[in-house]
């Protein structure tokens, strides 16, 4: 396991991580750099991690203003958790990024080729197999540049101080002072089809089936609620497909042509006629998708929440959490 109060932890690859990982990488960071060093197909990668931003808020004397605005607050006032939020959100942000962040995290872009790249926050309160606070934060698609990745590893970290992350630490029982964030960037997969895979029905409890969701384009469309998925159920043992549900999909979620910096860098395009009701799996696709899935389980011990992305002809996983009961 790494030690977190190395100098030298600031940025770590994926290949450096492990699940044992949590309080330097967040949850995130630690299943990718586990399922890296697995053999699984892992967008290429690295975490900006918790060490960074602790010494952000150190740096600029953060930790005790934060730590003031949350003392006292009942989380379930929801104007008095919005107008804390807000407060905690603009301390973090605007606070200016220094130097001796600015450049490794520059520098670890850059070796990663450039390009556009995923930037997803991390917590080390997240996709922890006791609790889910999978979506309380933020992640930006599609971003480039230097400037740009900066930016988002920087607004990653305020959106710690969401509302609905506060409130759920808060339920959860969690401390606020002791939750830190780690800041994936990931290439970015322009994927041409997405979605997500449970190890397990998460409806009947059967071990013995998957489910599949996939929808065109992006797999946020699936978390947006704007898109109903394809849904298959599979034969985790053989491959084959139990049942399937096709969904008629009107549009997709896509990188925007042309979107220059501060823009929006995705948008919604329409689909085809000839191609919205067509299934988004094929049968042996789903196969294909349930032995990576088996595969995983296999290596966490336990049922996964796993997110892929289709790009090319190549199935990549971007995520794998275990399968929890979220709070409501």
């Amino acid at each position: 396991m790494l030690q977190s109060d190395s100098p030298d932890r600031l940025i770590l690859p994926f290949d450096a991580i492990g699940k044992r990982d949590v309080s330097i990488a967040g949850g995130k960071g630690a299943n990718l750099g586990e399922l890296t060093r697995a053999g699984v197909r892992v967008p290429p990668g690295l975490v900006v991690t918790s060490d960074a931003y602790f010494r952000f808020l150190d740096a600029a004397g953060l930790r005790p203003q934060i730590g003031t605005l949350l003392r006292g607050l009942d989380a379930n006032d929801r104007a008095q958790l919005e107008s804390t939020a807000i407060d905690a959100k603009r301390l973090v942000a605007g606070e200016p990024m220094p130097a001796w962040l600015v450049s490794p995290i520059s520098a670890a872009y850059e070796n990663m080729g450039g390009g556009t790249v995923a930037v997803r926050s991390s917590a080390t309160a997240e996709d922890l197999a006791e609790a889910s606070f999978a979506g309380q934060q933020s992640t930006y698609l599609n971003v480039q540049g230097t400037a740009e990745v900066v930016r988002a590893v920087q607004d990653c970290w305020a959106s710690l101080f969401e509302p609905q992350a506060i409130f759920y630490r808060a339920r959860a029982g969690f401390e606020h002072s002791e939750v830190g964030m780690g800041v994936v960037i990931q290439r970015m997969v322009q994927a041409e089809r997405s979605g997500v895979m449970f190890t397990i029905n998460p409806v009947t409890n059967d071990a013995a089936s998957m489910v599949i969701e996939a929808v065109f384009g992006l797999g946020e469309a699936i978390v947006s609620g704007l898109v109903t998925p394809d849904m298959y159920v599979v034969n985790k043992a053989s491959g084959g497909v139990l049942d399937r549900q096709v969904v008629g999909q009107e549009q997709e979620l896509v990188r925007r042509p042309g979107a220059v910096l501060g823009e929006e860098q995705c948008h919604w395009a329409d689909i085809s006629f000839e191609r919205r009701f067509q299934p988004k799996l094929s049968d042996e696709e789903a196969g294909e998708l349930v032995a990576i899935g088996r595969s995983i389980e296999e290596h966490f011990g336990c049922p996964q929440d796993i997110e892929w992305a289709w790009e090319n002809g190549t199935f990549w996983i971007v995520q794998a959490r275990p399968v929890t009961s979220r709070l409501s």
